[in-house]
């Protein structure tokens, strides 16, 4: 069988498997729906991980309704003088629906501190106020869920190198911004609660 009869057939297994997921997101849906519940699904990783491809293949075949996509833009002014998690708190999901941030309130523990947007003070108040906000929203009935989309080292320089046309210096540093301690801060479970979903990370592999 020659390579390209390969690579066709491993493209249309993923796409088989693809729509069986996509199904089993049409009843989640109608699960949310009936039953009110509220999800927040925070999405979060290095440049280039895949969170586009991510949300457009999750949302393909649901209605834009009940899962809601938000990437909010950087603060205004009056957002900088606002609590830092306030600008998310308006897009919180009201019953019978999922919201997806796409990049969300971990951009101070990360980026933010990496490229100066925040000071150090800023910054180390975020981890440790951070699980004590998500101990409230978990407590208050929502269902968080975190994910992490990481590229592995075998082919963070191949992505790097399709993407180096098109990367701003700025967005060059954002790939390596998240530093250990955001990264443990993402995975901290909520301060006081046991029904945390621990964040699932998708690591992307040459193989």
């Amino acid at each position: 069988m020659a390579k390209d009869d390969k690579e066709k057939l491993k493209r249309k297994v993923y796409e088989k498997q693809l729509r069986k997921l996509q199904v089993e997101l049409c009843y989640l849906q109608d699960w949310i729906k009936a039953t009110g519940e509220r999800v927040i699904i925070v999405l979060e990783g290095r440049d280039a991980a895949g969170k586009g491809g991510l949300i457009k293949a999750i949302t393909a075949r649901v209605s834009p309704r009940v899962f809601r996509v938000f990437a909010l833009p950087a603060p205004t002014d009056r957002d900088r003088t606002q609590m830092y998690i306030q600008r998310y708190m308006q897009h919180f999901p009201a019953g019978g629906e999922i919201v997806i941030f796409d990049r969300s309130w971990y951009n101070r523990a990360g980026v933010e501190a990496v490229m100066g947007f925040c000071t150090r003070e800023q910054h180390e108040l975020f981890l440790q106020n951070c699980p004590i906000a998500e101990h409230f929203i978990v407590n208050g009935g929502i269902r968080l869920l975190k994910l992490w989309l990481e590229v592995e080292p075998s082919m963070d320089v191949a992505v790097t190198v399709m993407a180096s046309s098109s990367l701003t210096p700025s967005r060059a540093r954002n790939r390596y911004a998240f530093s250990s301690s955001s990264r443990t801060a993402y995975c901290a479970k909520p301060s006081g609660s046991t029904c945390a979903v621990p964040p699932v990370t998708s690591r992307l592999s040459s193989g």
